[in-house]
C-alpha cells in the first residue's frame, strides 16, 4: 500500500493554500468546510468567490517563503509548476506536509474523491494512477449510498446518547444497533415512513424513542 489513509480532525488548523485558481479555491473550500482556518494567497482572486462567506483569508499579493510559517498544511495551487516545487521545497524545509496541484507524485498527501452523507464519509483513491476512475467508483458509490444514510446515522448516534445518558449497559448496544440495521431502516427513510419506523423504534426500545425528535434534535 502506497499511501497511509487517514481521516484527520482539521478544527482551528492553519492551512495555506497558495493559487486563486478554480483548484485552489475547491481545495480552500474544502479545508473550511472541515473548519481549519485558511488562508489563501494570490495575484488574483475570482470576482464571484465570496471568501468571506467561507471564512477564509484572502491576502492579495504574490507568494513569499515566509506565508508557510507555522501552517499545519500547505497547498500549492498556482498554474505555475516551477512556483509549485518552490512552495513544496519551502514546506519541507519546515517539516510541513504539502499536497501540488496535478502532481502527486511531488505531493506528501493525496485528496481521495469524497461522497459526503454526514458522519459518513467515503473516500476514494486510485494513488494518482487514475483521476478518472476515482471519480467513476465515487459516481457509483453515491448512487448506492443515498442521504438516508446521513440521516440514519443521525438517528443511531443519539439512540446511542440516549442509551448512555439512562445507564443503559454498553454491552446490550451491540445487540439493539444491529437489530436496528437489520430492520430495513435506511429503506423507510428513504420512502418517509416515519410510521414504520416508530414502530420498530417502540419494539427495539421503547414507545418513548420517536423518529421525528431524534433526528431534529442534538441529544446532550
Amino acid at each position: 500500500m502506497k499511501y497511509y489513509p487517514i481521516f484527520l480532525d482539521m478544527k482551528d488548523r492553519d492551512c495555506l493554500v497558495v493559487g486563486g485558481g478554480p483548484v485552489g479555491v475547491r481545495k480552500a473550500l474544502g479545508l473550511a468546510e472541515c473548519d481549519a482556518k485558511v488562508t489563501m494567497v494570490s495575484d488574483t482572486f475570482p470576482e464571484e468567490f465570496d471568501a468571506e462567506k467561507s471564512g477564509i483569508l484572502c491576502v492579495k499579493k504574490k507568494y513569499e517563503t515566509t506565508d508557510t510559517e507555522g501552517k499545519f498544511f500547505v497547498f500549492a495551487a498556482t498554474d505555475n509548476a516551477d512556483l509549485n516545487q518552490q512552495i513544496k521545497k519551502d514546506a519541507m524545509d519546515k517539516n510541513i506536509l504539502c499536497n501540488v496541484a496535478d502532481a502527486p507524485d511531488s505531493s506528501d498527501f493525496l485528496l481521495p474523491s469524497i461522497i459526503n452523507r454526514g458522519d459518513l464519509i467515503l473516500a476514494v483513491s486510485t494513488s494518482g494512477a487514475s483521476p478518472a476512475m476515482a471519480k467513476t467508483i465515487k459516481k457509483e458509490l453515491a448512487e448506492k449510498f443515498g442521504p438516508e444514510y446521513e440521516m440514519f446515522l443521525v438517528l443511531m448516534a443519539n439512540v446511542r446518547k440516549r442509551l448512555l445518558a439512562e445507564n443503559h449497559a454498553p454491552d446490550e448496544h451491540k445487540k439493539i444497533f444491529y437489530s436496528l440495521i437489520g430492520k430495513d431502516i435506511l429503506q423507510l427513510i428513504k420512502s418517509d415512513n416515519k410510521m414504520e419506523i416508530n414502530s420498530i423504534l417502540g419494539d427495539v426500545l421503547g414507545e418513548k424513542y420517536n423518529f421525528q425528535d431524534l433526528v431534529s434534535t442534538k441529544e446532550k
